[in-house]
C-alpha cells in the first residue's frame, strides 16, 4: 500500500488548559486553606485512629482495644449512659423548642413580645456549658432552694445531666425549627382552609410533614451536642459515667493513651451518623422550596394565641431561673448560710486569684479567633465559589470544610494531644500554646460559619469576576471592593460566632490548656472542683455578660457600618 496516497488523518491537539496569573494566585491560596484543614482536622483523626489500633509501643494490635473496652462493664455502661441521656434530652428539647418556635412563626402574639423571647431563648448560647450545671445543683442540690421538688430523689447523675443539657441545647434546636416553619408555603394553608379543614388537621396534615427535616436535623443536632459535652456531665453528673467524662479520665487520670482513642473513636461514630442525616435532610430541604411559594400569614386565633404566649412566658421564665440562679450565686456570700450581697467572689476572680488571667487568656483566645477564623472561612468559601475549573480541588475542600461539623470538640483536643505532642512532629512547637488554642476553635467551628459564607456568596452573581478578569483587573480588587461590601453582615455575623463560642468553650480546651494558657472555661471547672461555687459562678457570669456587651457592640457597629457601605441596598429597594 502507497501511504503517501493515503496520509493517516492528523489528531487536532487540545488546546492545553493554561491558568491566568490570578487563577494560580486563587489556586495556591486555596492549597495553603486546604492544607491547613489536612494538617488540624484530618491528620489528628488519623492519629487518634492509629493510636486505637495500636499498643504502647507502636504496635499493631487490631481491634484488641475495642475488644477490651467493650468486655468492661463499667466503660460499656458509659457508652449505653451517653446514648439513652441523649435520647432522653432529644425528646425534652426538640418538642420544646418546636413548640416555641411555633409561637413565634404562626401566632399573632405582638412583635416586640416575639423579639423579647427570641432574645431570652438564645441566651444559653452566650454561657458556657457549665453554667447550667451550677445553677441547677443550686436550684435542686443537697442544699437546693428548691430540693423538696424532687421528693428525696437526687439531682445528681442522669436527672442532673437531661436539665442541663435540655438547657444548653434548647437554642440550638430553635434557630432550626424556626428557619423550618418559616418556610411554609401559604398556599397550602389557604387552600385547606377553603375546603375547612379543622386546625388539627392542618397542623397534622401540612404544618408537620413540611418541617419534618428540620426536625430530624435539630434532633441530629441536639444527640451529637449531648454525647460529646464535657461540662455539664463533669459537673453535675456525680457517679454517672458517660463516655465524654470517660474519655477525659482515661487520658489525663490513667494515662491510658489507647483506650482514650477507642472512646474517641466511639464519640465519633455518632457524630458521624448525625452528620450524614443532617446532610443529606439538607438537600432534601432545598427540593421543597420553589419559586412560586407564598408566605404564609398566621390568623389571629385568640384561645391559642394565648396559650402559646403562656407557653413561652413559662420557658423563658426557666431560662431566665437558670442563669439568674448563677447570678444570684455569684452575688452573695454562701449559699445558703449567708444570703447577704457581696461582690467579693468578682473581687477574688479578678483581683485576689489567677483567674483574671484565665479570663483574658479567653478574651485574647476569642478576639483573635473571631478575626483570624472570619479571614480564613470567608477567603476559602470564596475561592471555592468563585474559582473557576477547580474540579477535585472543591469538592475536597467543601468536604473537609463540613467535616468538622461531624467531629466532637473533645475527640479534636484528643487527636491535637496525640499528633502535636509527638516530638518527631515539626508542628511540635505549637503544643501548649495559645496559637493551637486558637487553631482548635476555628477548625472546632469551621463548617457553620463556612456554610454562612457560602450562603452569602451565593447570592453574588458571578458576571461581577467575569467582568473584572476581562478588564484584567485583578481578582483581589474585586474581593475587597465589590465581594467583602456586598458580604459584610455574614462576615460581621462569623466574627460574632466565633467570639460567642471561643468565650464559652469548653469541650476543645480541656486537653490544650497550660498553667499559663487556661481558659476561663477551664478554670469555672476547677473553681468548681474545688467547692468554690461563688468564683465559679462569678466566672460565668462574667462570660455571659462580656458575650452580652460584644453582641450589643456587634448590633451597633454594623448598623454603622452597613449605612456606610450598604447604601446601594437602599437604592435597590427605591
Amino acid at each position: 500500500m502507497n501511504t503517501l496516497a493515503h496520509p493517516r488523518p492528523v489528531l487536532a491537539a487540545r488546546p492545553a488548559l493554561r491558568w491566568s496569573r490570578d487563577e494560580t494566585i486563587a489556586r495556591a491560596i486555596l492549597f495553603v486553606v486546604m492544607a491547613m484543614l489536612f494538617v488540624f482536622l484530618i491528620a489528628p483523626l488519623l492519629t487518634i485512629l492509629a493510636h486505637a489500633v495500636q499498643d504502647k509501643n507502636g504496635r499493631f494490635v487490631g481491634l484488641a482495644h475495642f475488644i477490651t473496652y467493650f468486655q468492661t462493664p463499667s466503660l460499656l455502661r458509659a457508652a449505653w449512659n451517653s446514648v439513652w441521656v441523649s435520647a432522653a434530652v432529644v425528646m425534652i428539647s426538640v418538642p420544646t423548642a418546636f413548640v416555641f418556635a411555633y409561637a413565634l412563626t404562626r401566632s399573632r402574639m405582638p412583635t416586640p413580645l416575639k423579639a423579647v423571647f427570641r432574645l431570652i431563648a438564645l441566651i444559653p448560647l452566650l454561657a458556657p456549658s457549665l453554667l447550667s450545671a451550677i445553677s441547677f445543683v443550686q436550684w435542686f442540690g443537697n442544699q437546693g432552694a428548691l430540693k423538696f421538688l424532687l421528693g428525696g430523689a437526687s439531682i445528681y447523675g442522669a436527672p442532673g445531666i437531661i436539665l442541663a443539657e435540655v438547657y444548653n441545647t434548647f437554642p440550638h434546636a430553635l434557630m432550626i425549627l424556626v428557619t423550618a416553619l418559616s418556610l411554609a408555603d401559604g398556599r397550602l394553608y389557604e387552600a385547606a382552609t377553603a375546603l375547612r379543614t379543622r386546625p388539627l388537621r392542618q397542623f397534622m396534615t401540612i404544618t408537620l410533614p413540611s418541617c419534618k427535616y428540620g426536625l430530624i436535623s435539630a434532633a441530629t443536632v441536639v444527640f451529637t451536642y449531648v454525647v460529646s459535652d464535657f461540662g455539664a456531665p463533669k459537673v453535675i453528673g456525680g457517679n454517672f459515667n458517660v463516655l465524654s467524662v470517660d474519655v477525659f479520665k482515661q487520658v489525663v487520670g490513667q494515662h491510658n493513651f489507647s483506650i482514650g482513642a477507642v472512646v474517641g473513636m466511639l464519640l465519633l461514630i455518632p457524630s458521624i451518623i448525625s452528620f450524614v442525616i443532617d446532610y443529606v435532610v439538607r438537600r432534601k430541604l432545598k427540593a421543597q422550596l420553589t419559586a412560586r411559594s407564598v408566605p404564609y400569614t398566621p390568623k389571629p386565633r385568640k384561645l391559642a394565641d394565648a396559650l402559646l404566649t403562656l407557653f413561652c412566658t413559662v420557658v423563658c421564665s426557666l431560662l431566665l431561673a437558670t442563669i439568674g440562679m448563677a447570678i444570684y450565686t455569684s452575688a452573695i456570700s454562701l449559699w445558703p448560710y449567708d444570703l447577704s450581697f457581696t461582690l467579693k467572689h468578682y473581687h477574688f476572680v479578678l483581683v485576689e486569684s489567677d483567674m483574671a488571667a484565665a479570663y483574658g487568656n479567653s478574651l485574647l483566645v476569642a478576639m483573635v479567633t473571631a478575626v483570624a477564623g472570619s479571614l480564613i472561612v470567608f477567603v476559602g468559601a470564596y475561592l471555592i465559589e468563585k474559582t473557576r475549573n477547580l474540579g477535585l480541588m472543591r469538592k475536597g475542600m467543601h468536604l473537609m470544610a463540613v467535616l468538622s461539623m461531624a467531629v466532637p470538640g473533645l475527640v479534636l483536643g484528643l487527636g491535637y494531644v496525640m499528633f502535636f505532642n509527638h516530638p518527631s512532629n515539626p508542628l511540635n512547637f505549637l503544643y501548649q500554646t495559645m496559637a493551637i488554642l486558637v487553631i482548635s476553635m476555628v477548625v472546632h467551628y469551621y463548617t457553620s460559619s463556612h456554610l454562612t459564607a457560602v450562603t452569602a456568596l451565593k447570592q453574588i452573581d458571578n458576571e461581577f469576576e467575569a467582568v473584572s478578569a476581562s478588564l484584567k483587573v485583578p481578582f483581589f480588587k474585586t474581593f475587597l471592593r465589590v465581594t467583602v461590601p456586598v458580604c459584610l453582615p455574614a462576615i460581621l455575623d462569623i466574627g460574632r460566632y466565633f467570639f460567642v463560642v471561643s468565650m464559652a468553650s469548653l469541650s476543645c480546651a480541656i486537653f490544650l490548656y497550660t498553667p499559663e494558657t487556661i481558659l476561663a472555661s477551664v478554670a469555672i471547672m476547677h473553681l468548681d472542683d474545688a467547692g468554690d461555687i461563688g468564683p465559679a459562678a462569678a466566672l460565668a457570669s462574667l462570660i455571659v455578660v462580656t458575650s452580652t456587651l460584644v453582641c450589643i457592640a456587634y448590633a451597633l457597629l454594623t448598623r454603622v457600618l452597613l449605612a456606610r457601605t450598604q447604601a446601594w441596598r437602599n437604592l435597590a429597594r427605591g
